[in-house]
Order: C-alpha cells, then structure tokens, then sequence
C-alpha cells in the first residue's frame, strides 16, 4: 500500500531503465509514476540543514586559499574572477551559478565545455589546474548556502542541453535540487554519456537518504584526489 503523504513525481518504466544501463538511446514520452517515499521527504529538511552547515564551514575553512586563487585568476587572464552562468534548478527554475573562471573571456558564454569545438584552446593555464583539482567549484558552496544547490545531487544543466533536460522533467529529477556532485561525478564526471547521465540522475531520485549522500561524499573526496574523470 502506497502512503497517502507522498508526493507523485514522473519515472520511467524497467525497459527504459534497461536501456540507460546499456547506454542506450531511451524513448522519450512513455512514464508511470514513482512514489518519492515518506522517509525521503523526512529527510530533505535535514539535508537542507546540513547543506547550510557544511557549506557554510567549507566558505568558511578555504576563505584563504579562495582569496589566493581569486587573485591568480584575476592577474594570469584578462577577466572576471568568477564565472557566471544560468543553469536550470529545482522544478527547472533558473539560478546563476558561481565558479572560478577557467578560461578566457572569448569563450562562447552558454555552451557547454563538451561542445566546444576546441576546448583546450579556450583554458588557460590555471583554468586546467583548477579543473584537474576541481578547486573551480569551490564558489558554489555560496549556491548551496543560498538555496539554489545541495552538495550531493545531479549536475545543474545548461539551458540549452535540451536533450537530458528532455529526459530530466519526464522522469522526475527535478522534484530534487541540483548538487556539486552526485552519481555521475563519481562513475566517469565528464566521461559519460547523455544517457549515462540520465540514467545516474534518476537512480540518485530513487535512492537519496543520508546513507546515499554521504557513501557519494566519500566517494567524490576520493574521486577529486586521483583526479579521475577530467576531460579538459
């Protein structure tokens, strides 16, 4: 029996979910309904206080080396320190999100790095570094502190990544906010399919808990020292 305090949300069927998991093309329209469970909603409040919390001491703790970096970036490249860019949120809504800019300010602004005909071409030197390192990210602990993100989600698109935006609304995923990292940061980041992803976003919409979370936290800390996944 289905708990009357849940909240329906759109998810795709097994054989769409067999698909994803072959890295297959998936059908685009035919959906039932998930149930996102009592417990899930139990926790969010708490996932939002410890969003709060550990964002807030992550500012907190690297204040030194986001102002070091802050000046490397401003006095090795012509340009703004951060990066700013739309990205689409919680229920698609549209946030500004914060990163250290990685390259040069002749890059097209709304394209995703994937896309780029040259991407190298566009980094600059400390760019690369950053995003090796991931030390790029650092400014979105101010998104997650403001609302906009959680630290562990699915990854904030382009508005123009109209494919797995597709994919993303029909399925559910937006029921949750975004994050720093999640499934797909930690099984291939900038190596993996449309699908892939796809598939990685509404597996962590069935399986987010505190355990989950925190299993993705460890696994991410692990993921940014060997420096895995990094295409450019």
């Amino acid at each position: 029996m289905v708990d009357s305090d849940t909240k329906k949300i759109p998810t795709i069927d097994g054989s769409i979910l067999e698909q994803y998991r072959h890295g297959m093309h998936a059908p685009s329209s035919p959906y039932s309904m998930y149930y996102v469970t009592s417990m899930q909603r139990m926790y969010l409040p708490l996932k939002r206080f410890l969003d709060i919390f550990f964002s807030l001491l992550a500012l907190i703790v690297l204040t030194v080396p986001m102002i070091l970096i802050g000046i490397l970036v401003k006095t090795t490249s012509k340009g703004p320190v951060f990066f700013k860019q739309t990205r689409l949120g919680q229920n698609r809504q549209l946030f500004t999100i914060l990163k250290f800019r990685t390259m040069y300010i002749e890059a097209p602004p709304d394209l995703a790095t994937t896309e780029f005909s040259n991407a190298k071409g566009y980094i600059t030197k400390l760019g690369s570094f950053l995003r090796r390192t991931s030390l790029d990210e650092i400014p979105q602990f101010f998104n997650v502190l403001v609302g906009h993100m959680s630290i562990i989600g699915y990854r904030p698109l382009i508005f123009k990544e109209s494919e797995i935006d597709l994919i993303r609304y029909q399925t559910g995923v937006y029921y949750l906010k975004p994050g720093i990292s999640g499934f797909a940061q930690i099984n291939g980041r900038d190596l993996v399919s449309v699908e892939q992803k796809a598939y990685f976003d509404r597996m962590y919409l069935e399986q987010f808990s505190l355990l989950t979370d925190l299993r993705i936290l460890i696994r991410t800390i692990v993921y940014v020292i060997r420096r895995e996944g990094v295409a450019f």
